[in-house]
């Protein structure tokens, strides 16, 4: 009976966690989708720059390279800043227009840490996994059990059977 329960309550927490990745990968494409939308401003504005001064991305970053430490440091920052820009252009590009199985199945383009680690410190359950959501949850719980409760004590006593006694023979 423990065993049960302890299962019971395993699958209860198990069905409340998993419950939550539609409404966390949501959360996600919208972050995922803020964040394409800086880099691209970032990497487009380094092109603009680029081409201002007759030079191609590739070369500004060479000629960056080339102009000291602080050139070097901010050649390899905007290297980095161009790849994930292109990395996350993907994933994004690979989960639009995903419903919630499909983004299951693309999983592995949820996979950037800093967009994850903000997604979920700002994430707020989707089912009753609050103390609110408990409250209204048990309350329908509660009232959904009484009803079919009811309803099939009434349907039981219309459709039971009485039972009728027949003298035996003697």
């Amino acid at each position: 009976m423990i065993l049960r329960a302890l299962a019971l309550a395993g699958g209860l927490a198990g069905a409340a966690g998993l419950s939550q990745f539609p409404e966390f990968s949501q959360q996600y494409m919208q972050r995922l989708g803020g964040a394409v939308d800086e880099l691209g401003r970032a990497v487009a504005r380094f092109d603009a720059d680029a081409a201002s001064v007759g030079l191609d991305r590739m070369a500004a970053l060479d000629a960056l390279a080339e102009g000291g430490a602080m050139g070097a440091a901010r050649a390899r920052t905007m290297q980095e800043t161009i790849d994930r820009h292109a990395r996350l252009q993907d994933d994004l590009t690979a989960l639009q227009g995903a419903g919630p199985f499909m983004r299951a199945r693309l999983a592995g383009h949820l996979g950037d840490r800093e967009i994850a680690a903000r997604a979920m410190a700002a994430f707020e359950p989707a089912i009753p996994a609050t103390f609110e959501g408990a409250v209204f949850a048990g309350t329908g719980f509660l009232g959904g059990w009484a009803a079919v409760a009811a309803l099939l004590g009434l349907a039981r006593g219309l459709f039971r059977r009485r039972r009728t006694v027949l003298p035996s023979p003697m």
